[in-house]
């Protein structure tokens, strides 16, 4: 059963020439990809950009239906409470028009849900060119691994609002997920009317989607069988998403500005962040691990200066600034 989404020959061929996928791999030399970006959004501008499981349902949804709309391909994505990131491949004003577009639908719909009328309109957007495919895959690695990194309970592959859960996935087996097992059915292959009711849109359905817990199934809108070509194998993706850090994509040209929110503003999301964690009022009941952890997930979810979230976790900037 072919889970992907569906390319054309010639959306495919574009695919394949700009990310290199059948070029020889030379041991030492960078291979040059084309039209491959990341965007993404500064989660300290804004409170909330979903607020509950509703919330993020809609937000995956909104995903297929506004990029339908666009001649681009999603490589991966992460949605996060606070923030978003993208890996796109496509012309840089296809990719641009369809991340602020996802961005104004979804701030029309906190409007209508929470009459937060205009709340995303000061909201950073940033993006970053990508012209290697070792670059290429580190970013896609650190777009998964939001998640964990930001202190949430999930492992990164089974991080729901993302596309990790569709990478490298075994058919066989009890540990399969229901979505590939051989003898799973979808839940349902929707007709238009259902469609628009669940996507909110009056959009005419060209086909059948396939629905999965209420979600359009990610492999609809996610190249991820490309993605899996671009890593070559298991042991390809396990040893970047092992390997690649986040100062790996965050020095690159600057790729998240380490801007210093107010100390007093900080201290407040670290206490909210340290009682969610590990239910605690003061870090000093933490030990040295717990701190830690604490310091990445703030640095994920803010992106505040190193040496500001160190300090406001009781750590010593020298000693551990380079496992930040």
């Amino acid at each position: 059963m072919d889970l992907c989404m569906e390319l054309s020959d010639k959306r495919l061929k574009r695919l394949k020439d700009d990310l290199a996928l059948e070029k020889i791999f030379i041991k030492g030399q960078e291979t040059a990809v084309e039209r491959c970006w990341h965007f993404y959004t500064d989660g300290s501008s804004i409170e909330a950009l979903f607020y509950d499981t509703a919330d993020f349902k809609d937000g995956m949804n909104r995903i297929f239906n506004v990029s339908s709309g666009f001649d681009i391909e999603i490589l991966a994505f992460s949605l996060m409470d606070t923030h978003l990131h993208f890996i796109l491949h496509g012309e840089f004003g296809a990719c641009n028009h369809f991340v602020h577009e996802y961005i104004r639908r979804t701030s029309m719909q906190l409007s209508s849900k929470y009459g937060e009328r205009k709340k995303l309109n000061s909201i950073r957007t940033s993006h970053q060119h990508i012209d290697t495919a070792g670059y290429l895959k580190t970013a896609i690695c650190y777009t998964l691994k939001n998640a964990p990194t930001g202190g949430l309970p999930y492992n990164a592959l089974d991080y729901p609002w993302s596309s990790g859960p569709l990478m490298f996935r075994n058919p066989y087996g009890w540990g399969a997920p229901r979505w590939i097992n051989e003898n799973w059915t979808f839940s349902t292959l929707i007709g238009i009317k259902q469609l628009r009711s669940d996507l909110k849109t009056r959009k005419p359905a060209e086909k059948k989607i396939r629905i999965i817990d209420g979600i359009v199934f990610p492999g609809e809108y996610v190249a991820y069988e490309i993605v899996e070509r671009l890593f070559k194998s298991h042991k390809g993706f396990n040893y970047y998403f092992c390997n690649s850090k986040e100062r790996d994509v965050e020095s690159k040209e600057g790729l998240i500005s380490h801007l210093s929110i107010p100390l007093q503003e900080m201290r407040q999301h670290k206490n909210e962040l340290c009682r969610q964690m590990y239910g605690q009022n003061d870090i000093r009941a933490l030990d040295t691990g717990s701190r830690l952890r604490l310091a990445r997930a703030l640095k994920s979810r803010y992106y505040s200066s190193d040496k500001q979230i160190i300090r406001l976790c009781g750590l010593i900037y020298d000693e551990v600034k380079h496992l930040l």
